[in-house]
């Protein structure tokens, strides 16, 4: 990733449609890793997660997240595979790439945090429908098994669905609600972990649908 043009993608695309274009309120920001490693889950809904999760931190922190996306989309030609490397930053993760223990997908995720810095994932592996949670992939446990002192910071995103959802490739003004939840560590039981998270998004999702009352 280079880091100039990274901060350039930055100021040149996510401020302006993120902040200008959509307009985003924030719940409990200063709960955001102040530095890594660390590791963000956030709901997918929509290709502009990736910008509004971005526009989150300052300028100086930003060639230091790094979101785990799937190679088979975003390397399937060499110039999207350049910009999504270079430019966007992502870490390129093989979907359905065997059993983590043997054959790990997400090795490359594991050398980020080894070099300190902020991952995203996001653990519904794919965009959902507008606005609904899926199921959660049980990737992100392993790779928390290697890193049990990384904080993990669930991150629930509220109208990017109806903003860009799937299928959509002109983002329609809907203004954004973020909201940051306590860190929390891995837990040796793999259902045990995965069921606390999926119950703090619908959590979140609640407090979401709240305020929109």
């Amino acid at each position: 990733m280079n880091r100039f043009l990274r901060q350039v993608f930055v100021i040149l695309i996510a401020y302006p449609v993120v902040l200008a274009w959509l307009g985003v309120s924030v719940a409990h920001r200063k709960r955001l890793p102040k530095k890594g490693p660390g590791i963000i889950i956030a709901n997918h809904n929509s290709h502009l997660d990736l910008l509004t999760l971005l526009t989150l931190f300052p300028l100086s922190m930003v060639d230091k997240v790094q979101p785990a996306a799937a190679a088979d989309y975003f390397l399937k030609n060499r110039l999207l595979g350049w910009f999504a490397t270079r430019v966007v930053g992502i870490i390129p993760v093989v979907r359905g790439g065997g059993d983590p223990l043997h054959n790990d997908p997400l090795a490359g995720c594991a050398n980020a945090l080894r070099e300190g810095r902020i991952l995203i994932l996001f653990p519904e592996g794919t965009r959902g429908e507008p606005e609904k949670l899926s199921e959660f992939k049980s990737g992100l446990w392993y790779l928390c098994q290697q890193f049990p002192d990384v904080p993990v910071t669930p991150v629930f995103l509220h109208g990017l669905g109806r903003a860009m959802g799937k299928g959509q490739w002109i983002p329609v003004p809907f203004f954004i609600d973020v909201y940051v939840d306590e860190p929390i560590y891995c837990h040796s039981d793999k259902t045990t972990f995965i069921t606390d998270l999926k119950q703090r998004f619908e959590l979140l999702q609640n407090s979401a649908l709240g305020r929109d009352v």
